[in-house]
């Protein structure tokens, strides 16, 4: 039988479960055990695939196409592994799993009742991740604050699971803050002990409590917790706050989370974290500094890109350098505002997207990038931000657009897919992995090294086919397509340093350890092109100017 941890956080929400959760993960696999994580999410959302990003952050998309929560990218970065749609589970999937159940008759007429129909159905999910990935251990996120009315099925849920599964192979971590009040400097414990009594009174008693805090935590302070919490005092961890994420499971190990939870499981005590250390301290090492702008409408909300921000560190650690990302709002920025940031990096990243706010300004910016040489890597919409500007400035098209952002554009470079015409919004995506066939010769081929790829996806709209002709007698070539030749999935530009935009989603790949490889190809090329201090004034290509010339008579 696998071993189940539930992870629950208490006092504030973002109070660090999901990082708790991935480097538990990652100090789980350092120790020979195979490993699998879900998140419970308890809001009435089948999935965040249609919640704004205010509300949600990036929606993360496995390879089996589930649009799931943000944490799970995460999870995937710290423990290496490919986690899929049995990973994430909400309250709106439970509920009409349910309720489709008792319209087919499945429960015989009876009663449905949160106890045990509810429960019952989280308890079966929970199993079948932990089946679907035929993992040692299955650490599951419980979404939400203890005490969040919309998280009380989830909770009793995992209280049963102790009894279904028994002590021995289920463990409880809760997860808390102690702030430390500015006027005495104390860390105030109260509110974690309101928090473990709330716990404790829907049946939970927690095994271990791990506790953030922005320094260490003194003994005294642990021991407190542990006499008014009922833990034993190994199983107060202290958790400062770290100067990157990837160090967290360091921290965790060193403070004897690791040990405690292989001893309960009867896994190896010592793990093999020396090439996660060695990482770690190639990270906090002082290297040279590139800056890339990253353009999109929603930079005051980094967790909206968390997955690329978090790709282009991937790449520029393998490359030794650091990479700072210069947020550049597409909606609000004139264009003498956005030519002055881009003046200063590097390299221009045009990010994924919906709908038509802030447009104009990424369009802006890929014409600033393409002709000024700067390496440019357009990202899902970043790609029909590249066409259109192409479309435009180059082939003479004149109001050419994305039907998504103008539905009577003469000239739609970017239209709906075959079929997609009058469906409603939610599910209907091209979603997770679709086949790619490179071209030789060309950067993505090279970057990849490799003639045949298969990507994660996430949009409705692609590159009309009808225009693809007129766009690569500009310069715009298709260097990777679908196997059929049907469908446009990678273009890019001749004749300049880096520039390629691609319709899938490359950054959900990327892995510390394991940067992908068009994030690489982009980095290095932006350190090469504008290593720190270079003007980035150059004249647009002669190729390219050829390219205009022609194409315009």
């Amino acid at each position: 039988m696998p071993k189940y941890i539930f992870v629950t956080g208490g006092v504030v929400s973002s109070v660090g479960k999901g990082i708790t959760t991935a480097s538990l993960g990652r100090m789980i696999k350092n120790r020979g055990a195979s490993i699998s994580i879900m998140k419970i999410d308890p809001y009435l959302n089948v999935d965040p695939g249609t919640m704004s990003p205010y509300q949600h952050g990036e929606v993360f998309v496995t390879d089996d196409g589930a649009e799931t929560d943000l944490d799970l990218g995460n999870y995937e970065r710290f423990i290496d592994e490919n986690l899929s749609r049995a990973s994430n589970v909400t309250t709106g999937q439970v509920y009409s799993s349910v309720i489709a159940k008792e319209r087919r008759g499945d429960y015989l007429g009876g009663t449905i009742q949160v106890i045990p129909h509810i429960t019952n159905e989280i308890k079966h999910r929970i199993q079948l991740a932990s089946r679907h990935h035929e993992s040692d251990v299955v650490i599951v996120e419980v979404g939400g604050t203890v005490g969040d009315i919309e998280g009380q099925a989830f909770i009793e849920a995992i209280r049963q699971m102790r009894r279904d599964v028994g002590r021995g192979n289920s463990l409880y971590i809760h997860v808390t803050l102690l702030p430390r009040l500015g006027v005495t400097g104390e860390l105030k414990t109260k509110p974690t002990q309101q928090s473990v009594r709330e716990l404790r009174s829907f049946g939970i008693q927690p095994d271990v409590i791990v506790c953030r805090a922005d320094g260490e935590i003194p003994d005294e302070t642990r021991d407190k917790i542990a006499l008014f919490c009922d833990v034993e005092p190994e199983a107060v961890i202290g958790m400062p706050t770290a100067s990157t994420i990837y160090e967290v499971p360091l921290i965790l190990e060193e403070a004897g989370l690791g040990a405690y939870v292989a001893n309960r499981f009867n896994l190896p005590v010592e793990p093999n974290l020396d090439a996660w250390s060695e990482m770690v301290e190639h990270i906090k090492r002082d290297k040279q500094m590139i800056r890339i702008g990253l353009v999109g409408k929603y930079v005051e909300l980094h967790d909206a890109y968390m997955s690329v921000t978090e790709s282009l560190m991937h790449a520029g650690l393998h490359h030794n350098v650091d990479v700072d990302v210069v947020w550049i709002n597409s909606e609000t920025a004139s264009g003498e505002e956005m030519e002055r940031e881009l003046r200063k990096v590097s390299g221009v990243v045009v990010p994924g997207g919906f709908g038509p706010r802030g447009i104009e300004g990424k369009v802006h910016a890929v014409r600033f990038a393409r002709e000024r040489g700067i390496p440019y890597l357009g990202l899902c919409y970043g790609l029909h931000m590249a066409v259109i500007e192409v479309a435009r400035n180059l082939c003479g098209l004149e109001g050419a657009n994305s039907t998504e952002i103008d539905p009577h554009t003469p000239h739609p470079v970017i239209d709906l897919m075959p079929g997609q015409h009058g469906v409603e919004m939610g599910g209907t995506m091209r979603l997770g992995l679709w086949p790619c066939q490179l071209k030789p010769g060309t950067l993505a081929a090279e970057a990849y090294g490799d003639e045949f790829v298969q990507e994660r996806h996430r949009h409705r709209f692609e590159v009309n086919n009808e225009y693809r002709d007129l766009l690569e007698s500009a310069g715009m070539v298709v260097s990777g397509a679908s196997p059929d030749n049907h469908l446009a999935e990678i273009m890019e530009f001749r004749g300049h340093p880096f520039f390629v935009g691609v319709q899938f989603h490359p950054e959900l790949r990327s892995r510390p350890n394991r940067p992908h490889p068009l994030f690489l190809a982009f980095i290095e090329a932006s350190v090469a092109t504008f290593p720190e201090g270079a003007q980035r004034t150059l004249p647009l290509s002669e190729e390219a100017s050829q390219a205009r010339v022609a194409v315009q008579a």
